[in-house]
């Protein structure tokens, strides 16, 4: 995912492990559909790691969120909690699933306002959906004690954090179905992919078949339920083998470069940096987001612009939920306001944060920056 004019790109993929052996392998034995060997092998590792009973292997991560709110079987009018801050992903599988999504504002960390979210349900909420962003993961204890409490079931979008603890605990662990992505961007990639996780047989059972389009074993081309062609390829999950053993060193990778923009970039005025940690976890920076000032001149729009112009890649934070248009139009959000994500929506992006940038580049990133903003204040 480079950008076509940037010598520094927002993301460069590192496939540095066994990526192209065991490629070959899917190329030498024929096996290249959803039915080969590393599917299973990808799954069951992936699962190991994150302490689930089952993994899922699917097409993406937008639809491992579409299949996980599908199971889960929601009726017209029920509601679903999540974060406005986040990729409409998010929504969109609340949408389609037939339920109504409700927006809360996020905190200083960028993710959500755990403090809100008690406020916002009502007796029709079914679920929350928390997604951890950009490195840090959400508060999860006030979030699991609050669904414990009013019945609800938790989702969980662990698309960014990959490899990334709670409190001890790896993130993907805590939902009653957890999802990953598996983009180019993400600590392990498949190019394309995504995964449910749960530790509920019959949850999974629903997932492999709705994957699957809802195939029966005995009478295969007779069908009960409608399913999708969810499936990920033998190709994909060999990648994903592969990425899965150098997952911890990408970790170290990510942590070290988080670092070294962090003192790079750190004694500048008005400007809000990733935390590193906080009393929960520590920040595995999956991108190495900022936010604006107000004493800067200029919002991260103009700043992108600016950098761009170096042949610098960056990317606008997200946009949030109860302002994207789509949504407005079929009636979702009506008078919401969420004044931190709208305020991070316009003065927030991240710089190149991929497992391929070099230091020099984190280098010539961070003398950039310093001259866009520090030109911005005077």
């Amino acid at each position: 995912m480079k950008d076509t004019l940037a010598s520094i790109p927002v993301n460069a993929p590192l496939l540095d492990g066994h990526e192209r052996e065991y490629l070959l392998q899917c190329l030498d034995t024929g096996w290249i559909s959803s039915e080969g060997p590393f599917v299973q092998e990808f799954e069951t590792r992936f699962a190991k790691k994150v302490g689930r009973r089952h993994g899922i292997a699917v097409a993406n991560g937008s639809v491992a969120l579409d299949l996980a709110l599908a199971v889960l079987r929601l009726r017209p009018g029920d509601e679903v909690i999540l974060p406005t801050f986040t990729i409409i992903s998010c929504a969109s599988a609340i949408v389609r699933a037939g339920a109504t999504p409700v927006a809360v504002d996020c905190d200083s960390t960028w993710n959500v306002n755990v403090g809100k979210v008690e406020r916002a349900i009502t007796a029709r909420t079914k679920a929350i959906m928390v997604v951890h962003l950009y490195g840090l993961p959400t508060d999860m204890d006030p979030l699991l004690e609050i669904a414990d409490r009013y019945g609800l079931r938790i989702i969980e979008d662990a698309a960014e954090a990959h490899g990334l603890n709670y409190r001890g605990r790896p993130c993907g662990s805590f939902g009653v179905l957890s999802t990953f992505s598996f983009y180019p961007n993400k600590h392990v990639t498949t190019g394309e992919g995504g995964m449910i996780m749960t530790d509920d047989d019959e949850l999974a059972s629903r997932c492999r078949r709705g994957r699957n389009l809802c195939f029966q074993d005995n009478r295969r081309f007779v069908h009960e339920e409608l399913g999708w062609n969810y499936r990920m390829t033998n190709l994909q999950a060999a990648l994903g083998v592969a990425q899965l053993e150098t997952l911890d060193e990408h970790i170290r990778r990510k942590r070290e470069m988080g670092a070294r923009y962090t003192t790079l970039l750190r004694d500048l005025p008005d400007l809000q940096l990733p935390f590193t940690s906080t009393p929960y976890a520590d920040n595995s920076y999956w991108v190495f987001g900022l936010v604006l000032g107000d004493s800067y001149r200029i919002d991260a729009r103009e700043a992108m612009q600016q950098l761009a112009a170096c042949k610098i890649g960056t990317r606008p934070f997200f946009w949030p939920m109860h302002e994207q248009p789509v949504l407005r139009k079929m009636g979702f959000f009506a008078n919401v306001s969420c004044p931190v994500a709208e305020r991070i929506a316009r003065r927030g992006f991240y710089l190149p944060s991929g497992l391929g940038l070099t230091a020099d580049e984190i280098e010539k990133v961070a003398a950039q920056l310093r001259k866009v903003l520090l030109d911005a204040r005077n």
